[in-house]
C-alpha cells in the first residue's frame, strides 16, 4: 500500500486535463486542434457561448492567411471546408500618395507567380473560419470547450496550475497556455507585464462590392493619416482596413453609409469602378503590445496575448498561428520523450524560438506605419524611391514575396505541411 506521502504526491500530480487554454478567439480552438491530434487532452475555456461565436452574419471581417498559415489550417483538417470560400491572393500592390490624387508613380508589385509556391495566402471570411472551428472541436473527442466560463484564479503547484472559475469549478492542467488577447488575463495572474504605445489612429472595417473583378490582388495604400488595404474577397467584393487619425475615424463612424462612402471614395479610387457597403462597419483602436515574456511557471501565451501589432502589414494573425505551430511543435515532442509539457526547460525552448520574431515584426510595423503615416515631403521622395527600387530588383522584390507568403524564417512543422 502506498504510504502517505506517496498518496498526497499522487493527488498533487492529478489533472482534468493536459493542456488548458484560455480564450476561445481563433487562436484558442486552433491550438486545441493542433494537440488534440496528437493525443492529448485539451480543455479550452471560453468566456463566450457558442451561439455567439457561431453568429454567421457577413460583417466585412477577414483575414489575410498567408501561404503557410494554410498548410497549418489544412494540417489540423480544416482547408478542405475552407478552400470553396477562400479567395486566393496573387498579386500584392503597394502605393504612396493622398486622397484624391491617385497613387505615387513610385510603388511595389509583387506576383505569387515569381516563387513558384502557388498564391501568397488567401482571404478568409470570419464568419467561414469561426464555425469550421467549432464544428471541429465539437467533433474532436480530446477536447472539452467550456463556454460561458473565466477563470478567476490559477495557481501553480507542483507538477500543475490549478485554475478557479467564475462557476466556482476548479481545473487542473500540466500547463496553461493564455489565447485570451491584448488584455490577457492569463498574462496578468502570471506576473507578465507588458509594453507599448497607442499610435492615435483607429481602423475602420468594411466590406465593399464593387463593379470591376479584383483578380485577386491586394492593395496597399499610405497615406498621410495612415494606410488603406484593399483585400479581395470572393466575387466582387473587398475587405477594407482603413487606418485614420481617432478623431478622423469618430467622425466617420458617426456618418451614415452614405456619407460614409463619400468619405472612402476619393482614398479608394475609381480603379474597380463604383463601389457600396456590403455588411456593417466596425472599428478598433490600434496600439503595439507586447508581452515582457511569453512564458512563466506552467504559462505560456500565444497569438495576440503575445503580442499585438498594426494591421500595416497584415501579419499579425499570421504571426499568432505560427507562435501556435511552434508551441504545438514543442508540446508535442516533449510528451513523445516523456518529459514534463509543463516544465520550464520545455517552455523556455517556446519562448528562445518565438521571441526574437515577435519582437522584429512589432518593430518593423511600427517603424513602417511612423515612415508612412505622414506627409513629410522629404520622407515622402526617400520612401517613395525606395519602392521603386525595391520593386526593380528581383533578389530584393522575391524576399518580400517570400515574407508575404510566410516562407522565411525557422518554420514549424505545420507551417512546412508536415505533421506533428
Amino acid at each position: 500500500m502506498d504510504n502517505p506521502a506517496h498518496q498526497r504526491i499522487l493527488r498533487l500530480m492529478n489533472h482534468d486535463t493536459d493542456i488548458a487554454i484560455v480564450g476561445g478567439g481563433l487562436a484558442g480552438p486552433v491550438l486545441a486542434l493542433a494537440l488534440a491530434q496528437t493525443g492529448q487532452r485539451v480543455t479550452v475555456i471560453d468566456a463566450l457561448s457558442t451561439e455567439t461565436r457561431a453568429n454567421a452574419g457577413f460583417d466585412g471581417r477577414s483575414y489575410a492567411v498567408a501561404l503557410t498559415s494554410c498548410r497549418l489550417l489544412d494540417g489540423i483538417g480544416l482547408w478542405d471546408e475552407l478552400a470553396p470560400q477562400a479567395q486566393p491572393i496573387l498579386e500584392i500592390k503597394v502605393s504612396d500618395g493622398r486622397a484624391g490624387e491617385g497613387p505615387a508613380p513610385f510603388f511595389m508589385h509583387f506576383d505569387h507567380a515569381e516563387i513558384e509556391e502557388g498564391p501568397m495566402g488567401h482571404m478568409v471570411q470570419d464568419r467561414h473560419l469561426r464555425p469550421a472551428l467549432l464544428n471541429a472541436m465539437a467533433d474532436t473527442d480530446a477536447i472539452t470547450h467550456l463556454t460561458r466560463e473565466e477563470v478567476v484564479a490559477q495557481t501553480v503547484e507542483p507538477g500543475k496550475v490549478t485554475l478557479t472559475l467564475a462557476s466556482g469549478r476548479t481545473l487542473a492542467a500540466k500547463v496553461l497556455i493564455g489565447a485570451d488577447g491584448r488584455g490577457s488575463g492569463t498574462a496578468a495572474r502570471a506576473g507578465i507585464k507588458r509594453m507599448g504605445w497607442g499610435y492615435g489612429q483607429t481602423a475602420l472595417v468594411c466590406a465593399v462590392d464593387h463593379e470591376q473583378p479584383h483578380n485577386g490582388i491586394a492593395h496597399q495604400f499610405f497615406m498621410p493619416q495612415g494606410p488603406l488595404a484593399i483585400l479581395p474577397l470572393t466575387g466582387n467584393t473587398s475587405s477594407i482596413v482603413w487606418s485614420e487619425t481617432d478623431t478622423n475615424a469618430k467622425a466617420f463612424m458617426a456618418l451614415d453609409d452614405e456619407a460614409f462612402l463619400t468619405m472612402l471614395r476619393p482614398r479608394f479610387g475609381d480603379f474597380l469602378g463604383d463601389i457600396s457597403l456590403a455588411g456593417k462597419r466596425y472599428s478598433y483602436p490600434l496600439s503595439l503590445s507586447l508581452a515582457t515574456h511569453l512564458v512563466a511557471d506552467r504559462v505560456a501565451l500565444v497569438a495576440d496575448a503575445a503580442h499585438g501589432v498594426h494591421p500595416i502589414a497584415g501579419q499579425g494573425l499570421n504571426a499568432g498561428l505560427r507562435d501556435i505551430a511552434a508551441l504545438a511543435e514543442i508540446l508535442t515532442d516533449a510528451a513523445r520523450r516523456g518529459e514534463d509539457i509543463g516544465g520550464g526547460n520545455v517552455l523556455a525552448q517556446y519562448e528562445q524560438w518565438r521571441r526574437f520574431d515577435n519582437t522584429a515584426l512589432a518593430m518593423v510595423t511600427d517603424g513602417f506605419n511612423r515612415l508612412f503615416s505622414n506627409d513629410n515631403a522629404l520622407l515622402r521622395g526617400v520612401r517613395d524611391v525606395g519602392m521603386g527600387m525595391i520593386s526593380a530588383v528581383p533578389r530584393l522584390r522575391r524576399g518580400f514575396i517570400r515574407e508575404a507568403a510566410g516562407l522565411t524564417g525557422d518554420l514549424p512543422r505545420l507551417m512546412q505541411g508536415r505533421a506533428l
